[in-house]
């Protein structure tokens, strides 16, 4: 059996298949850029580039997108507060979100569409829901009509009866229905566009289910995102497909975790959040992405400053065991591809089981532990095998140690101090390590 995920929709782990053999098509939601994202933020971004680059190393052709919501109400209200216009503000921020996905080693996905790049597209769908009966235009704002949808609530598992009773929907007296959603507002603020129906713009869950049926057409294989956004935004995804295309949107569906601080919800509205961009260096970047990805994804994370150290020192602990290694090979001129296949079906064991990482760990650990045996014991064949093998899920992982071979200068320095150790020249040697240490070498 390959890889085996838990599925959102079918609550159960499954194998996965993919529509077409070797070929995986994957949606994900991406932000609202009004604003900086945090690092609870970041959860989703670091955990979908992981998935991505796992399906590839298990030799899958990857179309990852990843949309951009550039027309929102909160893009508008920055706008008027900074006196600036919306694309202005969107763009300001996008750049800086790109900047943070950069910081926690994330690579940008193979498609970014922009909401208002679709507009037309969306227009063009809300119409063909009022014509089938499954939206309704009241004074220029358009609703999806819940009603019609016999299985609406499957993702998040519950009934329309416990839905109307109590679920995070918005009240509005122009509904039919409390649980009808809004697929065009109209407005006279900001940013809008003509339409059918009136002046306005499109709904946040129109946005996405357009642009995903736009880039890919039919059922994709992945959709993902925070395990916020299952109700009521996938859910509305969902019924907005199976009434205006006659599909479902996705075969499965996978949802992360939040991310607490200190046992509140991380949260710009309640102020408790650290924001990526106020990460200094790109070592911290590494040690959130690892204190991420080493978290089981779809639980919370108890995020805590006692915790991040905690990965700190593992994340620091692996970078000196690479680079004595690595440079120890280099002086001894020692090169292979060899890898140490029963630990890299181990990797592959523990990933297909859902991505159990915590097993993952303890499996980097132990040929870290490996990896400094054979360096004491000078067994420098088996020190190789298993610094590559290391190197390379790490590199799956996309956990960047920032570690390159020597210069020719260094590795000279370098072979001068380890000779002069030899020899006893302890002044020869201490000079030699001076420069080491400068060239942060050892």
């Amino acid at each position: 059996m390959g890889l085996v995920i838990y599925n959102s929709l079918t609550n159960k782990m499954e194998e996965f298949k993919p529509i077409k053999d070797g070929k995986v098509n994957m949606y994900v939601c991406g932000p609202t850029v009004y604003g900086f994202i945090h690092i609870g933020n970041a959860r989703p971004v670091i955990f979908y580039d992981m998935l991505r680059s796992y399906l590839e190393y298990s030799g899958y052709d990857v179309t990852y997108a990843s949309n951009i919501t550039d027309v929102d109400d909160k893009i508008i209200n920055k706008a008027i507060e900074g006196n600036t216009t919306e694309k202005e503000v969107a763009a300001m921020f996008e750049a800086a979100y790109w900047d943070s996905v950069s910081m926690v080693g994330s690579k940008k996905p193979n498609l970014i569409p922009h909401a208002t790049e679709y507009i037309n597209e969306m227009i063009e769908m809300i119409q063909g829901l009022i014509d089938k009966g499954y939206a309704y235009n009241v004074d220029g704002d358009v609703f999806f009509r819940v009603s019609k949808i016999k299985d609406y609530g499957c993702l998040s598992n519950q009934q329309v009866e416990e839905l109307n009773s109590g679920a995070r929907i918005s009240v509005d007296d122009k509904k039919e229905s409390p649980l009808d959603f809004a697929l065009w507002k109209k407005t006279d603020v900001g940013i809008k566009w003509d339409s059918p129906f009136g002046s306005g713009r499109p709904g946040w869950h129109t946005e996405c289910v357009v642009m995903n049926h736009k880039l890919f057409g039919d059922v994709i294989d992945i959709h993902g995102g925070g395990m916020d956004l299952k109700f009521p935004h996938h859910e509305n995804e969902i019924a907005q497909a199976e009434a205006a295309y006659g599909t479902h949107l996705a075969k499965y569906w996978i949802h992360v975790g939040r991310l607490d601080l200190n046992g509140v919800k991380m949260s710009k509205s309640l102020g408790n959040v650290i924001y990526v961009k106020d990460i200094d260096t790109t070592h911290d970047g590494m040690v959130l992405r690892c204190l991420i990805l080493f978290s089981p994804y779809r639980q919370m994370i108890p995020y805590s400053m006692d915790l991040f150290n905690q990965y700190s020192k593992e994340y620091d602990k692996w970078v000196r065991a690479y680079k004595q290694s690595l440079y120890e090979l280099q002086y001894r001129n020692i090169e292979t591809d060899k890898m140490d296949d029963n630990d890299l079906t181990e990797f592959k064991k523990y990933m297909d089981d859902d991505f159990n990482v915590q097993n993952v760990l303890t499996l980097i650990n132990n040929i870290v532990k490996a990896m400094n045996t054979s360096l004491r014991a000078k067994e420098y064949e088996t020190l190789a095998v298993k610094t590559n093998t290391f190197k390379k899920i790490l590199d799956v992982l996309r956990i960047n140690l920032f570690v390159d071979k020597m210069t020719e200068e260094e590795l000279s320095v370098y072979k001068d101090w380890q000779e002069a150790r030899i020899n006893k020249d302890f002044e020869k040697a201490d000079i030699a390590r001076a420069k080491l240490v400068e060239w942060k070498i050892v």
